[in-house]
């Protein structure tokens, strides 16, 4: 493996590991999740299986609409994001379901926000590594590309649209939600500028380091 694909790999395991615990925290606060994570909760609490199951089912779901709407063979691929992601959850909820229980609304509180801090930030990390990309990110891509829509009112339609079916599915809708709906992007968006930075960092020291052998 060059070095490059173990700074991709790093990058790509070290993210979705922070971001599975940041989606772990928002879900043990019980202010709310995210409208996508709020229809796995519903249905695991509705029909079974675990949150991480949820994860995997509804991401192999979504990797075929792609393909039907972009006419092309299933990218199969991000089914490994899917499965690292569902575990990862599940791995989480584990951990912290006698480690952390928030009574008090402060904690709460607390608790959702540092959640989904670590969210956006290993999201930011994840997305660095450019591999194997969640399917519900390639079909915010998608409608973008098919409607003529911009990225901000693709992801509001997904959202509206994962929000009707988690409520219908009894997820855990609240406060929460319309916090990760309204502060979820500029977090994001801030901690992609830090990665970036760390990512160019990297870069240019291992150009150094090239030159120098």
């Amino acid at each position: 493996m060059t070095r490059k694909n173990k700074t991709t790999f790093t990058f790509y395991v070290l993210g979705n590991l922070i971001l599975t615990f940041g989606i772990s925290l928002t879900i043990v606060s019980n202010l709310g999740t995210s409208p996508y994570d709020a229809l796995l909760v519903g249905l695991s609490k509705v029909v079974g299986l675990t949150v991480g199951s949820w994860e995997i089912i509804i991401a192999f779901i979504l990797i075929f609409c792609n393909s039907l709407l972009k006419r092309q063979r299933p990218e199969l691929l991000g089914l490994i994001t899917a499965f690292i992601t569902g575990i990862g959850i599940d791995l989480w909820l584990f951990l912290l379901d006698d480690f952390i229980i928030p009574e008090l609304w402060i904690s709460k509180l607390i608790c959702f926000g540092a959640g989904l801090i670590v969210l956006g930030f290993g999201t930011a990390i994840y997305l660095q590594a450019n591999f194997a990309p969640m399917p519900l990110d390639r079909l915010m891509l998608i409608i973008h590309e098919l409607t003529g829509l911009s990225i901000l009112l693709s992801r509001t339609f997904l959202y509206l649209l994962f929000l009707i079916m988690a409520l219908l599915s009894n997820g855990p809708i609240g406060i929460g939600t319309l916090l990760t709906v309204c502060l979820g992007g500029p977090i994001l968006n801030y901690f992609m500028r830090f990665t970036e930075k760390i990512s160019d960092l990297i870069d240019y020291s291992k150009h150094n380091q090239n030159h120098s052998v």
